[in-house]
């Protein structure tokens, strides 16, 4: 596990932009200026879109150098460069909400992984429709919210869903296994900030008892996706995918067993990564500096 980031003195710089001569050499001259010292850089030139991708992950010496300082420092640069950026204290945890069903795999491994100082994210709450895992998030202390869903409450319950992302601060939800489709108003709101993870097999299989399925049409990889959540239900941009072979051997249970295996691992590299700063949208796709 690598060490945790100083707080207030060691930051991550996202940014895209048109690709430009000059781009890199603007950024690291405002690092400079800013007693920065670069201790990660990495790039991408997205030749088809003409499109410039950056993460940088820098430290600074001076002590009296903060956020505040260096946010308004850079504004010059991403105006003259036309830069969508963001800049944030690397050690600050990502506030993250996770909704769930009743299934706990993924929800599980993250509470154990935020344990152990795996995840750099904190987790204010956790929202159910059902109450069946209320007992796991009260081992871990943390608030569970049972906001039951039924095609006449949806309204007033996604509502209540954003009053909780207002009023805790989330920067990231998390769908664990959330077996509820999102309204389009609801993914909108949360657009970018919000992350799904479903399985994948090939062939697809949709519906009810897709692992069944998969065994009756004797599948050979099982595996998942996590992307950020958007109204085109299942198809946001990508972050992350992983699958494992399987053979006629197992049964459909050993099946669900392998593919909750492989949900948990790609919803935690998901989480892991966004909430370092590692994800930038590029249209229907994603960059991950790995």
């Amino acid at each position: 596990m690598s060490p945790r980031p100083q707080p207030g003195r060691e930051f991550v710089l996202t940014l895209s932009c048109p690709d430009r001569a000059g781009l890199a050499h603007a950024v690291t001259t405002f690092l400079v200026g800013h007693s920065g010292n670069i201790l990660e850089s990495q790039q991408f030139e997205d030749r088809s879109k003409d499109r410039f991708f950056m993460r940088v992950h820098f430290e600074v010496s001076d002590p009296d150098v903060s956020l505040e300082d260096l946010r308004p420092g850079f504004g010059p640069v991403a105006e003259a460069y036309q830069i969508t950026w963001q800049l944030v204290d690397a050690s600050i945890p990502t506030r993250t909400l996770i909704m769930v069903s009743k299934f706990g795999h993924c929800l599980n491994d993250m509470l154990f992984r935020k344990s152990t100082g795996a995840l750099n994210i904190e987790i204010p709450a956790i929202v159910s429709n059902h109450r069946d895992l209320e007992p796991l998030a009260q081992n871990y202390g943390i608030p569970f919210h049972h906001i039951p869903v039924t095609p006449q409450s949806k309204a007033a319950a996604e509502a209540q869903l954003l009053g909780l992302v207002d009023e805790l601060g989330i920067d990231l939800v998390v769908l664990a296994r959330y077996m509820q489709i999102l309204s389009d108003d609801l993914c909108k709101h949360l657009d970018g900030r919000a992350i799904n993870i479903h399985h994948s097999f090939l062939p697809s299989f949709k519906g009810a008892r897709p692992y069944v399925q998969a065994h009756v049409r004797g599948v050979k990889l099982v595996g998942a996706t996590a992307h950020y959540v958007t109204p085109d239900l299942d198809e946001g941009p990508i972050i992350e995918q992983d699958v494992v072979r399987v053979s006629h051997s197992h049964d459909p249970d050993e099946l669900v067993t392998i593919g909750r295996d492989v949900e948990a691992q790609v919803l935690a590299r998901a989480v892991e990564w966004h909430s370092q700063s590692r994800v930038l949208v590029n249209g229907n796709r994603t960059v991950v500096f790995r």
